[in-house]
């Protein structure tokens, strides 16, 4: 897998009777690990992907900028810094005890209109979740693009939405997770191609 070329953006909305007074916020990372196995009849694939949850950033200028107008309001750094800290904080992801979110395929079918769809384990901290996960790919001979994008509540992954102010101010349950994952065969002693990674 190339981390450099791989995205996964996760948008979060504000809600509550007080929403106007927050922010909603784009959620990423660009260091995902992992493997994909390619053979030639896609419905075998297979793959398993590490998301650090260190490295997630909150509200890069140019992810606002590709996700829409309801992300186009400025963020004070305080704003951002906060959302981080409690994302990473104890009651959230608690990132100092559970540093990696897991995501396993566990198989792949064709959905009602023919697209593909990957039934995914995510493991957030360490507790498993299964999400159907719509996507596309793209092969090339030297490498597989794969991207997709679908409604994912935090509740369904055993998360509880942030809120303060007795729920006045609160995150929305259902988040838009958005993916790009760029991978390219990893080269074996003897120079011979294997599954991308």
């Amino acid at each position: 897998m190339v981390a450099a070329e791989s995205t996964l953006s996760i948008l979060v909305y504000r809600g509550g009777p007080l929403a106007m007074a927050g922010h909603n916020h784009v959620i990423a990372s660009h260091d995902l690990v992992g493997t994909l196995y390619i053979p030639p009849d896609p419905l075998r694939a297979t793959f398993e992907i590490e998301v650090p949850v260190a490295g997630l950033t909150v509200d890069e200028a140019q992810l606002r900028a590709q996700a829409g107008s309801d992300f186009a309001a400025p963020v004070p750094e305080s704003a951002r810094e906060g959302t981080r800290r409690n994302m990473l904080g104890p009651a959230f992801l608690n990132e100092q005890a559970f540093p990696q979110i897991v995501l396993r395929s566990q198989s792949i079918d064709r959905g009602p209109g023919g697209e593909l769809q990957a039934h995914v384990q995510i493991e957030v901290r360490q507790a498993p979740h299964s999400v159907l996960v719509p996507f596309r790919y793209e092969l090339q001979p030297a490498q597989v693009t794969v991207s997709g994008e679908l409604p994912v509540r935090q509740s369904d992954l055993g998360l509880t939405p942030f809120s303060a102010l007795l729920g006045a101010l609160q995150v929305e349950d259902e988040m838009r997770v958005k993916f790009r994952i760029v991978a390219r065969p990893a080269p074996t002693p003897s120079g011979a191609g294997r599954s991308p990674r």
